[in-house]
């Protein structure tokens, strides 16, 4: 059963007392203890009711919250644990409890790596220990995607403090495309993941165009706080809403993208659409056609061609004839290694 917070004090108020066994504890010394931490913890002055104490003792003894707490009254009077080691804070978990915790810590476990959350880590230890002695070790039935051997995890601390600090980078960055890195003042504005590699898009000195740099390419970063901080309020989380991937080319917009799948496909592509706006613009006995509005990238052309001869684009031109193009290079490839 759910509890608030103002029965959590008040239980952690009685167990406290109910350990103290150098003191007799009348209800009215319990109703005036919780009373007390309910003003001091949350700021309730209106005190607590002789009823709502009784009942809290009464589901402190069942095992509706799990505690089976022993709480016995002596002389029809003075309430008291009649195990002296007892507190609720000693109960083990139960199995349900260690089953849920199990599937929590395989997805906690997906923040190590992010320097800045270094602290869940340790919380991470805490819990499988918990489990291990609760005898709750089975496999997990949760895998999610990662990459262990994902390079540029080392940055995200300092570039996450530098954009929520707003303070400016000295950047040595060299792309994939480049013989030699080079080094520039960037401005860091957001932080953004996709299929497990990370990037961050913000502004360098010798431009006004947004700049995305890629985590995996950066070799140094260093803290310039003599410079000031650019800001540019568009760059946010919206800046990637008409994207399929993060790639945006400078002064291109989104735009109509019609394409069709065939029957086999299209299920896959209804129920796991290739950008939020996609629409089913036409149901055939061969397929479905689909449109989507989104800025034409590399990253979108990946992601058509990857249903091969299943995906048909239909609109706009200039992509059907880029991807025509790129399938017949394909397809002269396979004839070359062929003979």
């Amino acid at each position: 059963m759910p509890v608030n917070r103002n029965a959590l004090v008040r239980y952690k108020t009685i167990d406290a007392c109910l350990q103290n066994r150098y003191r007799k504890w009348t209800l009215e010394d319990l109703i005036e203890a919780c009373s007390d931490a309910l003003y001091e913890y949350e700021g309730i002055r209106k005190g607590v009711s002789r009823r709502t104490v009784q009942m809290d003792i009464q589901l402190m003894r069942s095992e509706k919250l799990g505690y089976n707490a022993p709480i016995v009254v002596l002389e029809k009077k003075f309430y008291r644990y009649e195990d002296p080691k007892y507190s609720i804070t000693n109960i083990p978990l139960t199995r349900q409890d260690l089953s849920t915790l199990h599937e929590v810590v395989g997805i906690l476990q997906q923040f190590k790596g992010f320097r800045h959350f270094e602290e869940v880590d340790g919380m991470v230890s805490r819990l499988q220990h918990k489990i291990y002695t609760g005898g709750a070790q089975r496999k997990a039935v949760i895998d999610f995607e990662k990459n262990e051997h994902l390079t540029g995890l080392k940055h995200l601390e300092p570039l996450f403090q530098a954009v929520a600090q707003q303070q400016a980078l000295q950047v040595k960055y060299q792309s994939f495309r480049a013989k030699i890195a080079s080094e520039n003042v960037f401005h860091p504005h957001l932080l953004k993941e996709y299929r497990n590699r990370w990037f961050v898009l913000g502004l360098i000195d010798q431009s006004e165009a947004p700049v995305l740099l890629a985590l995996d390419r950066i070799q140094s970063l260093a803290p310039q706080p003599q410079v000031p901080y650019r800001f540019d309020p568009t760059l946010e989380a919206s800046y990637f809403d008409d994207l399929v991937g993060v790639t945006k080319n400078l002064g291109q917009g989104p735009q109509r993208v019609l394409f069709w799948v065939d029957a086999t496909n299209a299920p896959y592509v209804r129920t796991k659409p290739f950008h939020p706006s996609q629409v089913l613009e036409e149901t055939r006995t061969d397929g479905c056609v689909f449109s989507i509005q989104v800025v034409l990238n590399l990253e979108l052309e990946r992601e058509l061609l990857g249903f091969a001869e299943a995906l048909e684009v239909l609109a706009p031109r200039q992509l059907r004839q880029r991807l025509a193009k790129r399938l017949q290079w394909a397809q002269a490839r396979y004839q070359q290694n062929n003979q």
